[in-house]
């Protein structure tokens, strides 16, 4: 865990599920250890091969890196368990925090009211469709209050592990947990400021196909069709 100061109330975990992410791992982290902060930062990579794979292609040895099961509610679980941070910040592969994410973070839980958040949707890319689908992220975020994993979702450890942790399915486990917060009552706060995330999975499946895709997936399990049988549509 590096420390960039004493000034700061929290303490922040980042925990970063991957399988085959040895081509983009370096870049991840290099981004995050240049952001400014002013408390302790702890980084821990938790591989789904059992060969650890990305693990190995790893250059800091700052990180602490676990190999675990396969699946990524349960990778994210195993971070947690292993982490000493007051806050968790679950962060995808692909995905760039912006410059003051650690910073906001803390502020908005020195608020007693809100258990955790996550950011606005950004996505690298020029195309101005992508525009159109940050803009409705925004929106269905807002409205829902339960953000995709890839808005890098955060939460303060003691009550996540309260609440039960990341239930561990194949699909939603991102939306699964935040609509379980949210059944209770407490509060999160979605963050004006935008990740940056790959757009590799709309340029691999068509924008169009993967865009509505995602949204029938969402609709069918807010039916309360379970995720399992969803799983085949999503691969």
């Amino acid at each position: 865990m590096r420390t960039q100061g004493t000034h700061s109330t929290y303490s922040i975990s980042i925990i970063i599920p991957v399988l085959n992410e040895e081509q983009i791992i370096n870049r991840t982290l290099g981004s995050i250890f240049d952001l400014p902060y002013d408390g302790e930062v702890e980084v821990i990579v938790v591989d789904g091969s059992p060969h650890g794979e990305t693990l190995s292609a790893i250059g800091n040895n700052e990180v602490l890196k676990i190999v675990s099961k396969k699946g990524r509610g349960h990778q994210m679980n195993q971070g947690a368990v292993n982490a000493g941070g007051d806050i968790l910040l679950f962060l995808h592969a692909d995905t760039e925090l912006p410059k003051n994410a650690l910073t906001v973070i803390s502020s908005v839980l020195r608020k007693a009211d809100f258990v955790g958040g996550a950011f606005d949707l950004g996505i690298k890319s020029d195309r101005p469709i992508f525009r159109l689908i940050e803009m409705a992220a925004s929106l269905r975020s807002r409205r829902t209050m339960a953000p995709y994993g890839d808005q890098a979702i955060f939460i303060r450890k003691e009550y996540f592990h309260s609440i039960g942790e990341f239930k561990e399915i194949q699909l939603m486990e991102d939306v699964e947990l935040m609509r379980r917060i949210k059944k209770t009552g407490d509060k999160i706060f979605i963050i004006p400021e935008k990740v940056r995330t790959s757009p590799r999975r709309w340029e691999k499946e068509g924008v169009i196909y993967c865009t509505l895709r995602n949204w029938v997936l969402i609709t069918l399990y807010s039916m309360g069709i379970p995720a399992e049988k969803l799983l085949k549509f999503y691969k």
